[in-house]
């Protein structure tokens, strides 16, 4: 394996990047007196996007196990608390898995 300069560039310009954005919104942030409505509404939209981009390839690129124990945890998670959408999820995996096979 051999070091190379242009890859180490790369990746030092994207953590620039990455830590000049999350420093940035910190910073606008905590500058304001008062965070106006349209952003409060866009940070609270935070959370619901980063669970779909995390769950949606899951869903369309894992096989039927992991598709069942997506619609599972999310029935699971209306109802009840997050830790048993968790395992409820977990146990159709693995009981798809040991009866039918990955």
């Amino acid at each position: 394996m051999t070091f190379d300069l242009h890859m180490m560039l790369i990746i030092l310009a994207a953590a620039a990047a990455t830590y000049a954005t999350r420093i940035g919104g910190y910073i606008l942030i905590t500058k304001m007196k008062r965070i106006p409505p349209r952003m409060e509404a866009a940070l609270s939209a935070v959370p619901a996007a980063v669970l779909t981009t995390l769950v949606a390839p899951a869903f369309f690129n894992g096989g039927w196990e992991i598709k069942l124990a997506l619609v599972v945890a999310l029935l699971v998670g209306l109802r009840i608390s997050h830790t048993w959408m968790l395992v409820a999820a977990w146990a159709v995996v693995m009981a798809w898995r040991h009866t039918i096979g990955a």
